[in-house]
């Protein structure tokens, strides 16, 4: 059966700023602690997953991830990256929504494109 999906994913001038990639990156850190944590737990090398939130940190203007007070190994997400987190979460529900509602319009096309 054929299904109606979607990515969400935000750019500026054609570069990636944020996405599902980064946001699951992001839940990893929240989940282990940490950024090398995080790494391990996506199969990533620490230096991919540092270079990734540090060219959307670059492109967005603003920190994604601070010092956690547990120790200097330890990271938290700003406030910023949790609200950045939070609107990416929301808009992805309100496209998965859309997604339910095309999704029996799509069977129907299609069964009678194909006859």
């Amino acid at each position: 059966m054929a299904r109606v999906r979607f990515k969400l994913w935000v750019e500026e001038r054609y570069r990636v700023l944020f996405g599902g990639g980064r946001m699951a990156l992001l839940q990893a850190v929240l989940d282990s602690g940490s950024l090398a944590g995080a790494a391990r737990q996506m199969s990533m090398s620490y230096r991919a997953a540092w270079g990734c939130l540090r060219a959307s940190e670059k492109r967005l203007g603003f920190s994604l991830l601070e010092r956690g007070p547990e120790g200097c190994r330890a990271m938290r997400l700003t406030a910023k990256a949790q609200r950045l987190m939070e609107q990416c979460q929301a808009r992805e529900q309100d496209g998965q929504r859309l997604a339910e509602r095309y999704q029996e319009q799509w069977k129907r096309e299609l069964g009678a494109l194909r006859g």
